[in-house]
């Protein structure tokens, strides 16, 4: 027995969690479970986040389920078997959880990687079906559209902020983006415009990959609701042409929405490159409108002001829209106090068994992320914030944008953990490399600042260690280039001088503390065209 929709039964039921990194082998399991199931229902739900766990497979009978990572197909099959005499195979599990039968939320255990952090907006991802709505589901669509002067009040005397690269409200408040909307549309504009910019080519990233397998109702269910506060009846979902999974289930979650809502116009899902300039969200712009050459456009005016095809445009990733929707159906959980309300998603990856995406309070700890994965090493440092992350030898910030910023790392929801065989002066190297050879080419304070950079760390490998030169540098390009990308590439340069600076030194001398790099006169290190470090 299959059971494709919904996700109200309550005994006999096997969940499989399916995301992209596992799909195949969790397919397989799927196909397994269902050809031997014959009263159990079968569910392909998203990812939990956990990717130690995965494929994670969840046996459900009545208030019980045990969780069981990466089964082989004679374990689902063991499994279906179990779960139909009413047996959730306990003794083989790797947790087990007592749960209200009736509930619509994953049933987390209190030990374990699925126990980091909170899951709020996260709290659907492993028990769903992506893209299916349940009759009694509640929506924010409706919330806003009951009392949308509550609900822009609400937002306001929040002061929730934008969250990731590609938001047009990044670690600032999304009503900002809003009034100048609202302004041009106002004074004569053209009709507005909702950008969902789903488009992170970042591998370390997964955050806004995770909620688009995961949970993409809650998304569109969001995003609809923010059209109707701003009065915009044209969204569209922006994705990574590369990401297959996420669109198919966007796809379906828009129709299952769209059903029970009934917008003026049906969003629509649109794919674009998969480069890492194609997610800053002036250059989003640039993808959707069918440039081949893709550079990032002068502000002011903001795309709120001049956007897609000249229309005011509001952008958000999947992650603000997800907290926009969380704060609409339960405003309790978010504290106007806070510097930065609500929660933040992050990816933890780097020298890991396997990546985990996490939901942490903005008040908590970031050091909580190595709860969630399996870190074999010594640890040496971590890159907080992604691509253009910085480094740092110490995880206990708040994973708030204040405190992340004031610390001088990234808020872009990634964190790489690295073992003592990582060397300071290669990570920063190849990421600069990378901002040479992938940058849009429109600024000057990015496009020769980066190729400065990575000329002055070759010469570190050379003997020449040029510290104020390169700090000058590094504040120029994080001061004067256009956009984020610019100024943020400067980062890891910046923040691996600030901790390692004895690591450039002894490069400078021909040696390599960690012994990753080459010796002195091969610059090869540094000057390595990776993303990955």
């Amino acid at each position: 027995m299959t059971e494709t929709k919904g996700t109200t039964a309550t005994a006999h039921v096997v969940r499989i969690c399916t995301g992209s990194g596992t799909l195949e082998r969790a397919r397989s399991l799927a196909t397994a479970a269902r050809d031997e199931a014959t009263l159990a229902s079968v569910l392909e739900v998203g990812s939990a986040g956990v990717g130690d766990l995965d494929p994670l497979v969840l046996v459900t009978h009545e208030g019980q389920t045990a969780f069981h990572a990466a089964p082989s197909a004679d374990g689902v099959r063991r499994l279906v078997r179990a779960v139909e005499d009413g047996d959730v195979a306990a003794d083989e599990a790797d947790a087990v959880v007592d749960h209200d039968p009736e509930t619509r939320t994953l049933p987390a255990p209190e030990t374990g990687p699925l126990d980091v952090g909170h899951r709020r907006v996260l709290a659907r991802a492993g028990w769903v079906v992506p893209g299916h709505l349940s009759d009694d589901d509640r929506l924010a669509t409706a919330v806003a559209r009951d009392d949308p002067d509550a609900v822009d009040d609400r937002v306001r005397t929040v002061g929730l902020l934008g969250r990731g690269r590609g938001d047009g409200s990044t670690d600032d408040p999304v009503v900002d983006e809003w009034d100048r909307a609202r302004e041009t549309i106002e004074s004569g504009g053209d009709e507005p415009v909702l950008v969902v910019n789903g488009n992170e080519s970042d591998e370390r990233n997964r955050t806004d990959r995770t909620l688009l397998e995961a949970d993409p109702t809650a998304v569109v269910d969001g995003a609809l609701a923010v059209a109707d506060l701003l009065g915009v009846e044209d969204v569209v979902f922006y994705c990574n042409e590369s990401e297959r999974l996420a669109r198919e289930r966007l796809r379906t979650a828009v129709d299952a929405v769209c059903e029970r809502v009934d917008p003026p116009k049906r969003p629509q899902v649109v794919a674009g490159p998969d480069q890492y300039i194609a997610g800053e969200m002036t250059m989003a712009l640039e993808a959707m409108e069918g440039n081949d050459r893709l550079e990032a456009r002068l502000r002011p005016p903001t795309p709120a002001q001049h956007g897609l095809y000249g229309r005011p445009t509001v952008i958000h990733t999947p992650r603000t829209i997800a907290q926009l929707r969380e704060l609409l159906v339960d405003p309790e959980a978010f504290d106007p106090d806070d510097a930065d309300p609500g929660t933040r998603l992050v990816t933890v990856s780097g020298d890991v068994a396997a990546p985990a995406t996490v939901e942490l309070s903005t008040g908590g700890s970031l050091a909580a992320v190595r709860e969630a994965v399996t870190f074999g090493g010594s640890f040496k440092m971590a890159c907080v914030g992604g691509q253009f992350g910085g480094l740092t030898r110490s995880l206990d910030y708040p994973p708030s944008a204040p405190g992340l910023s004031g610390a001088g790392l990234g808020t872009n929801g990634a964190v790489e953990l690295f073992d003592d065989a990582r060397c300071a002066v290669a990570t920063a190297g190849k990421r600069a490399r990378f901002a040479e050879e992938a940058n849009c080419g429109r600024c000057v304070p990015c496009r020769e600042g980066s190729t400065q950079l990575t000329d002055l760390l070759r010469d570190v490998y050379g003997g020449d260690y040029k510290d104020g030169m390169l700090r000058e540098l590094t504040r120029v390009m994080g001061t004067t280039s256009t956009c984020e990308f610019g100024r943020e590439a400067a980062r890891p340069v910046r923040t691996a001088m600030d901790v390692f600076e004895t690591e450039f030194r002894a490069h400078a001398e021909g040696r390599c503390p960690s012994g990753e790099c080459a010796t002195k006169g091969d610059t090869g290190s540094a000057a390595q065209t990776s993303e990955a470090s």
